[in-house]
């Protein structure tokens, strides 16, 4: 029996603008064909698009969308524990595609190199990001 071939997840990292902009950014985004997952970091500000759209039922079973959320705090400093474990269990069943959304971009080419290095070299594959204003 010939072992299945993993594919590298897309990532894309979304920063900059308010929380609800980031998330209307990556509403606007999300591949309707696809599961997807999202990773915000913060609170919900209680008018989350994404929220709305994982708690519908989706008229297609293969997309579903896994909202996580992590407290306020530098995924890349203070979070970076917090992030690896939600990372390490999200992937052991990979979406088709993941977003994670940061509140401050202060630090993102630090996040984009430990995302770009192992194990996550051969999980995700890092796309360009999604910057607002």
């Amino acid at each position: 029996m010939t072992p299945a071939v993993r594919h590298a997840t897309p990532l894309t990292l979304v920063s900059g603008g308010r929380a609800a902009d980031r998330e209307a950014a990556i509403a606007h985004a999300l591949l309707a064909q696809h599961s997807t997952a999202v990773i915000l970091e913060g609170f919900a500000d209680g008018n989350s698009i994404l929220a709305n759209l994982a708690e519908q039922d989706s008229p297609v079973p293969a997309f579903p969308l896994q909202l996580l959320r992590i407290a306020p705090g530098c995924l890349c400093c203070s979070g970076n524990l917090v992030l690896r474990v939600t990372l390490n269990r999200l992937l052991r069943h990979p979406p088709a595609h993941l977003f994670i959304s940061l509140a401050d971009a202060t630090h993102i080419e630090q996040l984009r190199t430990w995302l770009t290095a192992s194990p996550y070299d051969v999980l995700l594959a890092l796309q360009p990001d999604l910057l607002l204003p």
